[in-house]
């Protein structure tokens, strides 16, 4: 392997980071995790909130900041200094891309307007992370995660039908416009390399939820209908559903195809289920639902979840177990894709996190450090790359800019 595999595909590609919690700086992890060098500007202060995000606080730091905050340089800026937006604008015009996610405006407010950036560095890429864009009678209101997953349709076919909407049990929005910012930023960085120029890349909460939405919207269009909550299932698609196991545990099976539902039938040794006419087809099936999923949960329930997993993968039937953290870190598939791997963190140790996804045979990503300190690269970044001096460092820290 070469020393620019080694490295990550975005191996040379210069990364600012500007933003805080999640849709900003997962999309910064994302390109760090693949090689691209990303500076994470911070408050000197404070720093991202994510340093002290989560349900725990062992040793008093989060778990949480090792994962989002990890293969970045941290340096400390005020940018409500004019000093800061003028640090923050030399960096800026020595990268490829910067990555905000503030509510609008407050670039432009701060003096870092794309247009006036762009006029100094043409080539860089601006991915702009917000709520509900940039444009638009709701461009300046506060937008997080909850809000874009809500009006993006996701949170009201979440749950079950006879309670409120519920949530994904994670930040799924944000992470969602992180990912779309992603997508943004590697279409534009290639239309650079033809036209010689940059662009904005505006990646909206609620669009990036919206573009998941598959057929919602065309469905009511086309027929009126429109989607609800519906818990475990997808109505008319059946059996795929979480069945009982005995022992309290649960198993999910998809046996809604005709061949793999007959399949199904003749693990249950209950093959003439397969040619009545209630179940014979994906259309009878979808109508008895409910009725075919209580077949299906006596037989499981009978039936222990290991003995099950064995026989359906035995007939080739889809299925599985609901995964918690302890189970990942004992699982087989797990362990030989190296899905999860071990870094050294200077305060917890050998602490184990998610790989870097998806996997490239040639230039594959990789966890190369944790989150860091606050400020661990500030004097480093500004010497190296910013081109100052220890005293021009010095003056900048005795004003508290950084």
């Amino acid at each position: 392997m070469t020393e620019t595999a080694a490295e990550g595909p975005l191996h040379g590609l210069r990364v600012i980071e500007m933003g805080t919690l999640i849709a900003g700086p997962f999309c910064g992890q994302i390109l760090g995790d693949f090689g691209a060098e990303v500076i994470k500007l911070e408050d000197p202060g404070s720093g991202d909130p994510m340093r002290q995000w989560g349900r725990s606080l062992p040793k008093g730091l989060s778990p949480w900041w090792p994962v989002i905050g990890r293969n970045k340089k941290s340096v400390t800026v005020d940018l409500r200094k004019p000093e800061g937006q003028a640090l923050a604008r030399t960096l800026i015009g020595k990268a490829d891309v910067v990555v905000e996610n503030f509510r609008p405006g407050t670039f432009e407010k701060w003096g870092l307007s794309y247009e006036s950036l762009a006029a100094e560095n043409p080539r860089l890429v601006m991915a702009r992370v917000s709520g509900f864009g940039q444009t638009g009678p709701y461009s300046q209101r506060a937008g997080y995660g909850l809000i874009g997953e809500a009006m993006g349709g996701l949170r009201h076919v979440t749950g079950e039908p006879d309670r409120p909407p519920a949530r994904a049990g994670i930040s799924i929005g944000d992470s969602l416009a992180a990912m779309h910012a992603v997508m943004g930023i590697m279409m534009a960085l290639h239309a650079r390399e033809r036209t010689g120029r940059g662009q904005v890349v505006d990646a909206a909460l609620f669009e990036s939820v919206l573009a998941v939405m598959e057929n919602l919207v065309t469905e009511y269009d086309l027929t009126g209908y429109a989607r609800e909550r519906s818990g475990s299932i997808l109505p008319g698609i059946a059996p795929s559903n979480v069945y009982p196991c005995a022992g309290g545990e649960m198993i999910l099976i998809g046996g809604n195809g005709d061949t793999v539902f007959a399949r199904l039938a003749e693990a249950m040794g209950r093959p003439e289920l397969a040619s009545d006419e209630r179940y014979a087809t994906h259309a009878a099936r979808g109508a008895n639902q409910a009725e075919l999923d209580a077949l299906i949960a006596e037989w499981t329930s009978r039936q222990s979840l290991a003995a099950l997993l064995d026989l359906l993968e035995s007939k080739g039937v889809p299925c599985g177990r609901i995964f918690r953290a302890p189970d990942m870190l004992e699982d087989p598939q797990f362990k030989a894709r190296e899905a999860i791997v071990e870094t050294e963190h200077p305060v917890f140790g050998r602490i184990k996190m998610q790989n870097a996804f998806p996997k490239l045979s040639e230039t594959p990503g990789r966890v190369r450090w944790p989150g860091p300190a606050l400020g661990e690269h500030t004097d480093a970044v500004l010497r190296e790359v910013a081109g100052l001096t220890a005293a021009e460092i010095e003056a900048l820290r005795a004003k508290r800019v950084i």
